[in-house]
């Protein structure tokens, strides 16, 4: 199986299946000298591991992250870093009857059409477990983002049709929800509420914000910024849309508007008088902040009945056994912010060598 491996410098390749012995990440290219404990990747991993709160699965894993490789004497060696967690609290057997059908919503058939085989415990590599590797390579880049001045935040900006009307970023941990709006996030919740009496689920938009990045991060064709944002988002199982800036609200802009006027800011420095663009220009970081948001479905698992087929030809109606999520949004917010931060962290490594004097300057010091 190809296409596991993500990046160019600063490149990783996520292991492992949600009911296997493991789940991991091995990242190639990390710079020798960056200060890296566990703990610095369990606090990522712990905004993702299932069982917080009544929107999350019951599944109970600690997810504790190990290193295996690549850290000494608590700082990075440059050589490969070696993650994993394993899994403890897998109920394979609650997924033995799927093994015949194909559960909608989910990737059962194309994987089966594709390979010929799967792995039906939980959805193997395309369960929402395989993120587990992406957060911690995310929470590493995010280290290093964090040494250079670039900050990588997501959040939950909706939850089915309950978006936030205001912003207080200290309110995203205040809720389980993640959202920097206490009354649309009780709102959200009283929703969510009546998802799960009806035995459905539901999905929400998730944003995130970059800022610090400097001006210049990105390549005008195919290695756009803004492209490999939508391709690392758009590789999360559950995003189904990306947009970044205005996005789709550009589509019924008029140009008069949608364009950000330049000016001459404090010490000389070109600035925009708005943010349409949502920081980029031409696939190239324009020095404004990042703004992208990713939508992110309901979650298929739901025990209401559905109708589907089996392999032995036949209509079937089926109600879906298991412990899942009644909206994977609270638990996705972590993983968008990790993708980000991989993204923008490449980006910014192949950067080094863009032109002549950023190479003579930095061997002729």
């Amino acid at each position: 199986m190809a296409g596991s491996t993500l990046g160019t410098i600063f490149k990783i390749t996520t292991w492992g299946e949600s009911h296997g012995r493991g789940i991991g990440v091995v990242i190639d290219g990390c710079p020798a000298g960056l200060a890296l404990k566990e703990e610095d990747i369990q606090v990522y991993l712990n905004r993702r591991k299932p069982g917080q709160s009544q929107y999350t699965t019951p599944r109970k894993e600690d997810d504790s992250v190990e290193i295996l490789s690549g850290v000494f004497g608590g700082k990075t060696t440059g050589c490969p870093i070696s993650l994993m967690v394993l899994n403890e609290n897998q109920l394979s057997r609650d997924y033995s009857e799927i093994a015949g059908y194909y559960r909608p919503g989910h990737a059962d058939f194309t994987f089966d059409e594709k390979y010929g085989f799967r792995d039906y415990r939980g959805g193997g590599r395309s369960s929402g477990r395989e993120t587990i590797g992406r957060v911690a390579a995310g929470a590493v880049a995010a280290k290093l983002l964090k040494e250079l001045g670039v900050t990588v935040t997501a959040y939950t900006k909706s939850i089915g049709p309950v978006s936030i009307q205001s912003f207080d970023l200290e309110a995203v941990y205040g809720n389980p929800l993640y959202m920097p709006d206490a009354d649309a996030a009780k709102q959200a919740q009283d929703y969510l509420n009546d998802c799960m009496r009806n035995k459905d689920s539901c999905g929400g938009i998730i944003e995130c914000q970059i800022l610090g990045l400097p001006t210049g991060i990105g390549d005008p064709v195919f290695e756009k910024l803004d492209a490999n944002l939508a391709k690392a988002i758009l590789s999360i199982g559950a995003v189904k849309g990306f947009e970044i800036g205005d996005g789709f609200a550009a589509a019924i802009s008029r140009g008069s508007t949608n364009n950000d006027s330049f000016f001459y800011g404090s010490q000389g420095k070109i600035q925009k008088r708005t943010n349409h663009s949502g920081g980029v220009l031409g696939g190239i970081s324009d020095g404004d902040s990042i703004v992208f948001r990713a939508a992110i479905k309901p979650t298929p698992s739901i025990s209401s009945l559905q109708t589907t087929v089996n392999k032995s030809g036949e209509d079937i109606s089926v109600s879906i056994k298991g412990r899942h999520d009644p909206v994977i949004v609270p638990r996705a917010v972590v993983v968008v912010e990790s993708m980000a931060a991989l993204t923008v962290l490449d980006g910014l490594l192949l950067n080094m060598a863009a032109n002549i004097q950023g190479i003579y300057d930095f061997y002729h010091k």
